[in-house]
């Protein structure tokens, strides 16, 4: 087939800059994985003795330019096997190697021999045995590689643990994609890690599904979003939204936290149905009479033409703000029909045209204008939050059965911020309110026409080029230059609050009220989700008790639970005063067994005088050891700007290069200065825990924050306690 010469037009340009864009998309996916591209080769039995196949395995899949694959791309079935193979189900696998990279540079090499007669060859092959070279165990797969990994030094941001996946991993990681999968562990079990591979597998293995849709990864905290943002893009992946719970409403930044007690109360299903209520009490009919003048005219509007536009309007069964278009349509026509009778009884001659023309008349009238606002208002969510929250007459009329002290929870002034419990109950007014009619502009409409166009474009570039098969016209269409500023998938769904997602991610997920829940579910309502947590580590007052509590009124029965058992993080020691701390204060704790012994004991220290004087010499003790690297100081939050003040002093005021930051901004200093909500998630070479019993103090479950806090090191743990002060149980 000749292909046609489109010549220098529209098309043409849009074929040009849309194949440049993919190729840049490439160009990046290979940049982000190319200093550790591959970390494993497989040896496979072959169909004649001597014929064993080698096969690589990588962060993506390559070929050649015969189309031969040269590395495996670690999520294809092929690779599985890298994974899932054991001594005793080798999965035809003879030898697995496991290969460790400095930028490019081969470090380490890691053979496992899974086939006995292969073994005994080698053995035979080199006097005193092949060194580097064991027959697999069955208990940790690539144990060498793995404890490498483990006892390697932090850098404050979260790696990918593609080469080391253990089988239990493995499993959920590659786990369909049908409803909800819950991952239940303790500390150091890798939920974190877990949850992030299975995003990347699920891409790979769904590409055309959530291509188009994309996939949402909701954190803790801006310091967990900083700590894991680098591990997708690491696995070949760049199109994933990540959000803190405080930032899923476009426009809205919250960090701050409520009061425990308003935090459950915003945080309970019964606010969905006070907003409901707020919105309706906005749409008023008014008590009695009024008077408009139009055009010199003066007519007497009932208060029963208000309540039947209302009516009409609300059996649309529209929000709020998209349903006041018939409501004032529906007030506008009956307002007409009223005006061209009265002055058809003065004695004005009527036709239809006429009541057109009053129709515009009344619809430009100032005084009808302020009539129909008054009844029905256009709001916006933040309007709506800030009216219930600052008006306590309004809200005492809206919840007669709570008392004052309840009521007095919700009251702050309207120029207070936004807290991240307000964003679910902010996302819960945009659904009952809807868009604002003036947000739909020309410019909208000119996008949607534009984009329309384009895919039309596409189809008639993918047909002349003869690549058809290889790319949607979708996908070529998000690349045409003429659109201007091209927006990902990721973009454009992060800045569109009715996206609907192809997967979603939550972490810590044991944190979230049921409102936060309602908000997610209506982010994916396919319910297709990994759910990642442990309910022992519920700090925050509207966090569930059991996972049937928290998913029942967003997924009923509609959700399976698998569980992780091995801790790799936590060496053992730390992990058994943490567990033995976490029983003495009942909290249901997931057992896991801890892969190794660490080298340091718990090193316990009772202030002689001020604590952030102790906290500075603790930490400055473990930095002088080889085990200091990467260290985070977890102090209540009433004192996290003293300590970080003291700490700054003390340890940056002789250097050139900052030691000390606090939240977020630390994890990319040698000293990061958190609070345990900050620190959730999190891991470090070592961590100081600045009075534990003010940590347990400051929130209603603040033994589970502790208990999260001392399982962050993976070497060395440090509890200084304020004078005079016994050490808690387990950590003595």
């Amino acid at each position: 087939m000749q292909r046609g010469n489109v010549g220098s037009n529209h098309q043409a340009r849009s074929e040009r800059d849309s194949f440049a864009r993919l190729h840049e998309d490439n160009l990046a996916q290979l940049n982000e994985v190319d200093a550790r591209i591959a970390f494993g080769r497989l040896q496979v039995a072959g169909d004649a003795p001597g014929a064993d196949a080698l096969h690589y395995i990588g962060r993506i899949g390559l070929r050649d330019t015969d189309q031969s694959t040269m590395l495996l791309d670690w999520r294809a079935p092929q690779a599985g096997a890298f994974y899932q193979a054991t001594a005793a189900h080798p999965l035809g696998v003879r030898a697995r190697r496991h290969l460790t990279m400095r930028e490019r540079e081969l470090t380490r090499v890691d053979d496992e021999v899974l086939d006995a007669a292969l073994l005994e060859e080698l053995r035979a092959d080199a006097a005193g045995g092949t060194p580097g070279v064991a027959a697999a165990s069955g208990t940790l797969q690539g144990e060498g590689a793995l404890l490498a990994a483990l006892t390697a030094e932090r850098t404050g941001h979260m790696h990918d643990i593609v080469a080391t996946i253990q089988g239990e991993q493995d499993r959920i990681i590659r786990s369909e994609m049908r409803g909800a999968l819950v991952v239940q562990g303790g500390p150091g079990t890798g939920k974190t890690a877990v949850a992030l591979h299975r995003a990347a597998f699920l891409i790979y293995a769904n590409r055309e599904r959530l291509k188009s849709a994309g996939v949402l990864v909701v954190g803790p905290s801006a310091a967990f979003v900083h700590y894991i943002e680098a591990v997708l893009p690491s696995l070949g992946e760049t199109g994933v939204v990540m959000r803190t719970l405080g930032s899923l409403f476009p426009g809205v930044e919250a960090d701050a936290d409520d009061a425990p007690a308003t935090a459950a109360l915003k945080g309970r299903l019964e606010m969905s149905g006070l907003l409901s209520r707020a919105v309706r009490g906005r749409q008023r009919v008014p008590a009695g009479p009024e008077q408009v003048e139009v055009n010199g005219d003066t007519i007497t509007v009932a208060p029963e033409l208000i309540a039947g536009a209302i009516q009409r309007a609300q059996r649309t069964g529209k929000p709020h703000n998209v349903a006041r278009v018939t409501f004032v349509k529906h007030a506008i026509a009956e307002l007409a029909t009223q005006l061209a009778e009265q002055l058809a009884k003065n004695g004005a001659a009527i036709d239809d045209s006429d009541v057109a023309a009053l129709r515009e008349d009344l619809r430009e009238s100032h005084a009808v204008r302020v009539l129909l606002n008054t009844a029905w208002l256009p709001l916006t969510p933040e309007k709506l939050l800030g009216d219930l929250y600052s008006r306590p007459e309004w809200l005492a009329e809206l919840t007669p059965r709570w008392s004052p002290e309840r009521r007095a929870l919700l009251h702050r002034p309207r120029s207070a911020p936004m807290t991240v419990s307000d964003v679910a109950l902010l996302d819960e007014a945009a659904e009952l309110l809807g868009d604002m009619p003036a947000r739909r502009s020309a410019a909208d409409r000119e996008r949607e026409r534009q984009r329309e166009a384009d895919i039309e474009n596409a189809r008639a570039a993918i047909a002349n080029m003869g690549v058809e098969g290889m790319v949607s016209a979708e996908q070529l269409a998000d690349g045409f230059a003429e659109r201007g500023e091209r927006m990902s998938v990721a973009e454009r769904a992060a800045s569109d609050r009715t996206w609907t997602y192809g997967h979603v991610v939550v972490d810590e997920a044991q944190e979230l009220s049921p409102m936060q829940w309602r908000m997610l579910v209506r982010k994916s309502p396919m319910r297709s989700f990994t759910i990642v947590g442990d309910i022992a580590q519920v700090s925050s007052a509207a966090g569930a008790r059991s996972w049937a509590d928290a998913l029942h009124a967003g997924f009923g029965d509609r959700w399976r639970l698998e569980q992780l058992s091995v801790n790799y993080r936590t060496p053992a020691q730390i992990a058994r005063a943490a567990e033995e701390f976490a029983a003495d204060a009942g909290l249901p704790i997931t057992p896991a067994r801890a892969v190794r012994e660490g080298d340091w004991p718990i090193d316990t220290v009772v202030a002689g005088g001020g604590l952030a004087p102790a906290v500075v010499d603790a930490v400055r003790r473990v930095r002088a050891d080889a085990a200091g690297g990467n260290l985070a100081v977890i102090v209540p939050a009433a004192a996290i700007d003293e300590i970080a003040d003291t700490l700054h002093a003390a340890l940056d005021a002789a250097g050139t290069r900052p030691v000390t930051g606090r939240g977020a901004a630390g994890l990319d200093r040698p000293v990061a200065v958190l609070t345990a909500r900050d620190a959730k998630g999190l891991e470090f070479d070592a961590v100081v825990i600045g009075d534990p019993r003010g940590i347990v103090a400051e929130s209603p479950r603040g033994a589970a924050a502790l208990y999260v806090a001392a399982t962050r090191p993976t070497q060395r743990l440090a509890m200084v306690y304020p004078s005079g002060e016994e050490p808690l149980t387990g950590f003595a």
